[in-house]
C-alpha cells in the first residue's frame, strides 16, 4: 500500500515527494537493477519505422541511451547529453517506474529555473538523479546557444543547494553521481578555480588513483579534464592507460568512441599509442552495425585526427553504414563524413548514389558548407554526378548571398574540373558574375584566380575580370608576401592569358608580362595537363611502328611552343605525306595524337576532365588535327592487326588527306 501511495504522489507532480524510504529502497535494490538494465538493454539499431517521439535524459548507471527520435545515440562522455534507452522495458520495478517518472518530468522543462524550482520540492534524492538534474540544466543552456549559466541562476538559493549537495562530502557520492556531476558543473560553470569543481576532480583523482572508476567513468572523467585542462593535462594519461588495461568487450560502442576522441585530444601522442589505436580499430569493426550517426560520424572524424590509414577496412565498413543512415546525419556529421572520405581517398558507388539522392531532394535547404563539401568530394574524386551538379547548381542561384568566397570556389570549380555545364549554366555564372562584381575584394587572390581558371575551363570565360588579375596590383597580392609566385598559380595565369588570345579576340585590356609567364604546363601536381600513361603508350607505339614503318615518322612528349606537351606529334606535307620527325621544312600539318589513358577522364565515365578538353580545343584552335585514341577503345582491340588498323582509320581517314 505504501508503495501504491508513493506511485500516486509520484504521478501527481504538484505533491512530489521522495522520502528517505526511497533512498532506501534505492540502496537495497540497486545492484540488482543494475543487473536488469544490463540484461535487458539491447544494441542501438535504426528502425525502419520510428515509434512515437521519446526523450529520455540520462541515467547515470545506464550507458546505452536514445534521443529525442528514439534512434541517435549520443555519448555521456562527449559535451553534450545522453538519453537512455526506453525505460518502459522495467516497470515491474517500483525504483524504476519512480525514476522514470522522474526523468520524464525533468525533460518537459524548457528553463533552467523550472527545472531548479521543481528540484527544490524535493526532500530527498539519489546522487545520480541530482547528477541527472545538472545535466538536464546543460542541456537547456545548450538548446539557447550557451553552455554558462546566466549569473542570477549560478547565485540562485536553489542552484546553491544543489551544488552543496555534491560539495558536501564527495566520498560519499558513487562512480556515476561523481563523474556526472563533475562533467556536468564542468561545463556550467567552467572554473577550474571554483572550489566545488576542485573538490570534485580531487576526489576523482583519488579514485583514479585507487583504480576505482569503470571504464565509462573513467571516459566521462577524461572527457572532462580536457574540458577543464585541455589536451595537456597530465592525468589524462594516466585515464588511457587504465583503458589499455580494460577489457574491449567490456566497452560500449559509446566508451570506445569516447575513447577515440581522447586520444583524438593529442594527436601527437598517436606513435606511442599506435598499439592500443590497432587494437580499437580492430575491435571496432564488430560494432559498426551498432553506430548512430553522430557517433560514425566522431569515429571517422577521431580516424582522420590521427592519421589511421592502416585503418582503411574501419573506413570502408563505416561507409557502408552510412549509407543506410545518410538521411539522418545532420549538416555538420555528413560534413565530417565527407572529409574522412576526401582524406582516406576512399570512394563508393552506393555512397554516391545514396549522396545523390539526398542532395538532390533536399537542394535548397543544405547548408553552404555541406554543399561545398559535397562538391570538393566529388571534384577529389573525380565523380561527374549530374544529379548533385545540377541541384547544386540551383542552389547557388537562388541562394547565391548565402556562399561565402571560399565556399563559393568550391562549389564552382567542380564545374571546371570534371567539364560539366549544368542546364541553368546561364544563370548561375550570371549570378557568379554578379557576386564577383560585388564582392571582388572579398575573395583571396588565388582563390579568385583558381575559380576564374575553373570557368575558361568550361568556356565561360572572365572576360570582365581579365583586366583585373592581369593587372600589377593583383599580381603583387597575389604574390604575397613571398617573393615569387608558386608554379600553379603562374600556369594558370598563363592559360588564362592563352585562352584570351585563342577564345576572346575581342577582349583588349592589359596582357599577362612575359615574367608571369612559364613554358610548360606540366606541374607536378598535374592541375592543367595529364601526363601520357607510359603502359598505354608503348602499345600505341608499337601499333604506330608497324603502321609508320619505323620509329622515325613519329615523336613523343612534344613541348609546343604554346606550354602544352603532345603525347605523340607525326608530320605530314602539302601532299599529306608522312615526314621524319626531324625534319622541320615543308611541314603542312601537324598531328597531335592524343592518348587519353583512365586519368583523363571523371570517373567510371568517358568523360574527359576539363583541362584535357580544354587542351584539345586550344591544339585545334592552333592549327592542329587532333586524334583521340580513348583507353576504353584501345582496350577493346584483340591483337596488333587490329590496332594497326584501328590507327591507320584514326590517322589516315578519307577526311583527313594523309598517307603513308
Amino acid at each position: 500500500m505504501a508503495l501504491v501511495t508513493l506511485r500516486r504522489n509520484l504521478y501527481h507532480l504538484s505533491d512530489f515527494r521522495i522520502h528517505g524510504a526511497l533512498a532506501a529502497l534505492k540502496t537495497q535494490q540497486v545492484n540488482h537493477v543494475h543487473k536488469t538494465v544490463k540484461e535487458h538493454l539491447c544494441p542501438w539499431f535504426w528502425s525502419q519505422h520510428p515509434g512515437p517521439i521519446r526523450v529520455r535524459f540520462h541515467h547515470a548507471h545506464c550507458k546505452k541511451f536514445h534521443s529525442e527520435n528514439g534512434n541517435d545515440l549520443h555519448p555521456v562522455g562527449e559535451p553534450g547529453f545522453s538519453q537512455v534507452h526506453n525505460w518502459d522495458r522495467f516497470e515491474h520495478s517500483v525504483k524504476n517506474v519512480d525514476e522514470q517518472m522522474f526523468y520524464r518530468k525533468l525533460n518537459s522543462f524548457t528553463s533552467s529555473g523550472e527545472i531548479l524550482r521543481f528540484v527544490s520540492t524535493l526532500e530527498t534524492l539519489p546522487d545520480t538523479m541530482m547528477a541527472g538534474a545538472l545535466h538536464r540544466i546543460c542541456e537547456v543552456e545548450r538548446k539557447d546557444g550557451d553552455q554558462r549559466l546566466p549569473k542570477e541562476i549560478l547565485e540562485s538559493s536553489a542552484f546553491q543547494a544543489l551544488c552543496d549537495r555534491f560539495g558536501r562530502d564527495p566520498s560519499d557520492l558513487s562512480n556515476a553521481g561523481l563523474v556526472t556531476a563533475f562533467q556536468a558543473l564542468t561545463l556550467l560553470c567552467g572554473d577550474p578555480q571554483s572550489h566545488l569543481l576542485m573538490n570534485l576532480e580531487v576526489e576523482c583523482q583519488h579514485r583514479l588513483e585507487r583504480g576505482g572508476l569503470d571504464v565509462h567513468s573513467l571516459c566521462i572523467l577524461g572527457e572532462t579534464l580536457i574540458k577543464l585542462h585541455g589536451p595537456g593535462c597530465s592525468t589524462l594519461d594516466l585515464i588511457i592507460y587504465q583503458l589499455q588495461g580494460e577489457s574491449l568487450e567490456t566497452f560500449t560502442p559509446e566508451d570506445i568512441v569516447t575513447v577515440y576522441r581522447l586520444l583524438q585530444a593529442s594527436p601527437e601522442k598517436a606513435d606511442q599509442q599506435q598499439r592500443f589505436l590497432n587494437k580499437i580499430n580492430h575491435f571496432s569493426l564488430s560494432l559498426v552495425s551498432n553506430l548512430s550517426p553522430k557517433l560514425m560520424s566522431q569515429m571517422l572524424t577521431a580516424l582522420v585526427v590521427l592519421d589511421q590509414t592502416q585503418a582503411l577496412p574501419l573506413v570502408i565498413k563505416l561507409s557502408k553504414y552510412v549509407v543506410r543512415h545518410i538521411a539522418r546525419f545532420t549538416s555538420e556529421e555528413l560534413r565530417k563524413v565527407l572529409e574522412a572520405l576526401i582524406y582516406f581517398g576512399h570512394s563508393d558507388k552506393f555512397f554516391t548514389e545514396t549522396l545523390e539522392q539526398h542532395v538532390a531532394s533536399l537542394c535548397l535547404t543544405l547548408d553552404p558548407e555541406l554543399v561545398s563539401r559535397v562538391m570538393e568530394y566529388c571534384s577529389r574524386k573525380l565523380i561527374l554526378s549530374e544529379p548533385i551538379f545540377n541541384a547544386v547548381a540551383e542552389t547557388f542561384v537562388c541562394q547565391a548571398e548565402k556562399f561565402s568566397p571560399s565556399q563559393t570556389a568550391k562549389l564552382i570549380e567542380p564545374f571546371g574540373k570534371l567539364n560539366y555545364l549544368p542546364p541553368n549554366a546561364s544563370a548561375l555564372f550570371r549570378k557568379l558574375e554578379n557576386m564577383l562584381l560585388t564582392r571582388f575584394n572579398h575573395f583571396p587572390p588565388k582563390t579568385l584566380l583558381r575559380l576564374l581558371h575553373s570557368c575558361s575551363l568550361i568556356e565561360s570565360h572572365p572576360v570582365n575580370f581579365m583586366a583585373k588579375i592581369f593587372s600589377p596590383y593583383f599580381l603583387q597580392q597575389l604574390q604575397g608576401a613571398e617573393s615569387y609566385l608558386d608554379r600553379l598559380s603562374l600556369a594558370q595565369l598563363t592559360q588564362l592569358f592563352l585562352t584570351s588570345i585563342l577564345e576572346c579576340p575581342f577582349y583588349k585590356g592589359p596582357k599577362l608580362l612575359p615574367k608571369f609567364q612559364v613554358k610548360s604546363f606540366l606541374t607536378p601536381c598535374s592541375s592543367l595537363e595529364t601526363p601520357m600513361d607510359f603502359h598505354l603508350y608503348k602499345s600505341v607505339m608499337i601499333g604506330l611502328i608497324d603502321l609508320l614503318g619505323a620509329r622515325l615518322y613519329f615523336s613523343s612528349k612534344v613541348l609546343t611552343p604554346y606550354c602544352y606537351t603532345i603525347d605523340v606529334e607525326i608530320k605530314l606535307d602539302e601532299d599529306g605525306f608522312v615526314l621524319p620527325f626531324t625534319i622541320d621544312e615543308d611541314v603542312h600539318k601537324r598531328v597531335a595524337l592524343c592518348i587519353d589513358g583512365p586519368k583523363r577522364f571523371c570517373l567510371n565515365s568517358k568523360h574527359l576532365l576539363g583541362k584535357e578538353a580544354t587542351k584539345q580545343r586550344h591544339l585545334r584552335l592552333l592549327g592542329y588535327q587532333v586524334v583521340q585514341t580513348p583507353y576504353y577503345e584501345i582496350e577493346m582491340l584483340k591483337s596488333r592487326v587490329e590496332l594497326v588498323d584501328y590507327l591507320q582509320g584514326k590517322l589516315f581517314s578519307q577526311n583527313s588527306g594523309g598517307h603513308w
